[in-house]
C-alpha cells in the first residue's frame, strides 16, 4: 500500500483531536438536559444548528474538491482550536460558561465535523489504490471508534465524578480509584479539546504524500460545481436514490446521540452521567467489532445486501428500546447501533468510492449531506416538542427513529439488481 506514512500520520492526528471532541459532544447534551435542565431549548438550538450545516456542507463538498485536503484539515483543525481555546479562557476568567458560547462551541464542532470526516475519507482515497479501499476505510473506522471509546470512557469519570468512596460506574461496572476525582466544568473539558486541536496541525503538517490518482483542479464556481454534482446524480437515479436511503442510519444516531439519548437515560431509565457516557463506549465496542471482522465476515457479501440488513437489525433495536426499561438492554442497543451505523458507514463508503470519480466525490457527497441535514433538521425539531421532554415519552422518539429507517429499505430493496449490477 502507498503512502503508508502519510495514513498514519492521518490516522493519529485524527484520533487525537477526536479524543477531546467526543468527550465534549457528550459533555454539551448532557450539561443542557441534567444539568441545567433545559432540552428542549437545546434541541431547538440544535435544529437551528443542523439546518445553517446545509450552505457550509455545500461550500465544503467544493473546497474538497478544489484544494489540497491537507490543507482543509490545517484550517479547519486552527479555526476549532481557536474558538474551543477563547470559549475555554473566559470560562477559567469568569468561572463559567454562558449558554451562548456553550452552543457555540457546538456549533463549532458540528461544523468542523461537516468538513472533516468527507475530508478525512476522500484523502483516503486519494492515498490508496482502488483495491484497498474497504480496508483503509476499515482502518479509519476502528482508529476512529478506539479513540470514542476512550472518550466515552473518560467522560465517565469527568461528567460525574467519583462518588465519597472513589467509586465510579463503567459499562455498569462499579470500579474504584485510589483518589477522588471532581466533576470537570465545561471550560476545562473545552480547553483540553483546544489543546488537541494544536496537536493534531503539528502531526498534519509532517504529513508528506504523493496522490495515486491525478486530482484535476476544477476552478468553477461553487455553483456551476453544485450543478455538476446534481447532473451526475441526476442521470444515476438509483444512486442518488441509495445514496440517500442508506444515509437514514446515520441521520437518526447523530439524534440520538447529540440529543435523544440524554433524555433517555435522564428520564426514561433515570440513571446517571456514567451510564450516559458508558453507552457510547458500547457503541464504539459495537463498531470497533463490525470494523475488525468487517473484511473477513462480508468478503462475499455485496455492500447493497449488507446495508439492507443493517436497517432492519437498526429498525429492531430502536423498538425494542422503546417497549423496555432496562439498563442492560440499553447497553446491548447502544452496542448494535456501534455494528449498524459503522459497518454501514463502511460498505457505503466503499460502494460510493467504486461508483463515484474521486474528482466529483466532494459534490456527491455535498448533495447528499444536504439532504441528510433536511432529514435531520425535521426530526430534531420533532422531538423538541414538549411531549417527548415529558416523563418516558422519548422513548415514542426511538419508535418513530425505527420506522423511520424501515421506510427507507424499501427503496433500496426495489433497486437491488440495478445497485449490484452497477448500472445505478
Amino acid at each position: 500500500m502507498k503512502n503508508t506514512r502519510a495514513l498514519s500520520l492521518l490516522f493519529i492526528a485524527n484520533s487525537i483531536s477526536g479524543f477531546a471532541q467526543g468527550i465534549s459532544m457528550l459533555a454539551i447534551p448532557w450539561y443542557f438536559t441534567s444539568i441545567i435542565n433545559q432540552p428542549g431549548t437545546f434541541g431547538v438550538m440544535y435544529a437551528i444548528v443542523t439546518f445553517l450545516t446545509i450552505f457550509w456542507s455545500l461550500y465544503s463538498g467544493t473546497l474538497i474538491d478544489r484544494y489540497p485536503r491537507k490543507n482543509i484539515f490545517l484550517f479547519t483543525s486552527l479555526g476549532g482550536g481557536l474558538v474551543l481555546g477563547s470559549v475555554a479562557l473566559y470560562g477559567f476568567t469568569h468561572g463559567e460558561t454562558p449558554l451562548g458560547l456553550v452552543m457555540l462551541v457546538f456549533a463549532t464542532t458540528m461544523f468542523v465535523y461537516n468538513i472533516h470526516y468527507p475530508t478525512l475519507y476522500a484523502f483516503g482515497q486519494e492515498l490508496t489504490e482502488k483495491v484497498n479501499y474497504r480496508k483503509v476505510n476499515s482502518l479509519i473506522e476502528i482508529i476512529g471508534q478506539s479513540t470514542n471509546m476512550i472518550a466515552g470512557a473518560i467522560a465517565a469519570i469527568l461528567l460525574s465524578g467519583t462518588d465519597a468512596d472513589n467509586m465510579f460506574n463503567l459499562l455498569g461496572l462499579k470500579i474504584q480509584l485510589p483518589f477522588a476525582i471532581e466533576r470537570w466544568k465545561l471550560h476545562e473539558i473545552f480547553l483540553m479539546d483546544a489543546i488537541t486541536y494544536a496537536v493534531a496541525i503539528c502531526l498534519i503538517i509532517f504529513i508528506k504524500y504523493i496522490p495515486t490518482v491525478d486530482l484535476k483542479v476544477d476552478k468553477d464556481t461553487i455553483l456551476k460545481r453544485m450543478k455538476m454534482g446534481f447532473s451526475f446524480l441526476k442521470e444515476r437515479p438509483a444512486l442518488f436514490l441509495f445514496g440517500i436511503c442508506s444515509y437514514t442510519i446515520f441521520v437518526i444516531l447523530l439524534i440520538e446521540i447529540h440529543f435523544l439519548l440524554p433524555m433517555y437515560v435522564d428520564n426514561h431509565l433515570q440513571e446517571a452521567g456514567d451510564v450516559y457516557s458508558s453507552s457510547e463506549v458500547y457503541y464504539t465496542l459495537g463498531a470497533l467489532t463490525i470494523g475488525l471482522v468487517l473484511n473477513k465476515l462480508l468478503q462475499n457479501v455485496n455492500e447493497v445486501k449488507a446495508i439492507i440488513f443493517n436497517m432492519i437489525l437498526t429498525t429492531a433495536v430502536m423498538v425494542l428500546c422503546t417497549f423496555t426499561k432496562s439498563v442492560g438492554i440499553f447497553f446491548f442497543v447502544s452496542f448494535v447501533m456501534g455494528i449498524t451505523n459503522s459497518g454501514s458507514r463502511i460498505m457505503r463508503v466503499t460502494y460510493l468510492f467504486n461508483q463515484v470519480p474521486n474528482n466529483i466525490m466532494g459534490r456527491a457527497s455535498s448533495v447528499f449531506h444536504v439532504i441528510n441535514i433536511l432529514m435531520r433538521t425535521a426530526m430534531i425539531l420533532l422531538f423538541s416538542l414538549p411531549f417527548f421532554a415529558e416523563g418516558s415519552n422519548v422513548r415514542w422518539a426511538y419508535f418513530i427513529s425505527g420506522i423511520f429507517v424501515l421506510i427507507f429499505v424499501f427503496p433500496i430493496i426495489s433497486n437491488y439488481r440495478k445497485l449490484v449490477s452497477g448500472d445505478a
